[in-house]
């Protein structure tokens, strides 16, 4: 499953988009560097039910901002993606290609 199918996936999970999680997840303070994902995880899977595969999504976005590797871009792999940048603000907003 690719980063963007993860995020999205969450949004129909939890009825919030990727962006109000991260905001979310800041005014907790989850984004200080000290803070680890396990702490992260336990946030999701307690508040939101978030299995490790969806929460693992949430914290790089909350840790590393929505970029990811662009080896993961136009590939064949599981975890392919079509942009080096996470859509953040919803399915029914994310701009078709």
């Amino acid at each position: 499953m690719s980063f963007q199918a993860y995020l999205d996936t969450i949004e129909r999970k939890t009825g919030l988009t990727p962006r109000q999680l991260v905001e979310i997840a800041k005014a907790k303070n989850f984004d200080a560097p000290d803070v680890k994902a396990g702490q992260i995880l336990a946030w999701l899977k307690d508040d939101y039910e978030l299995g490790r595969g969806h929460g693992m999504a949430l914290v790089h976005v909350i840790k590393k901002g929505p970029e990811i590797d662009a080896k993961h871009v136009g590939t064949t792999g599981t975890h392919r993606d079509e942009s080096a940048t996470l859509w953040l603000d919803g399915v029914a907003t994310k701009p078709t290609a």
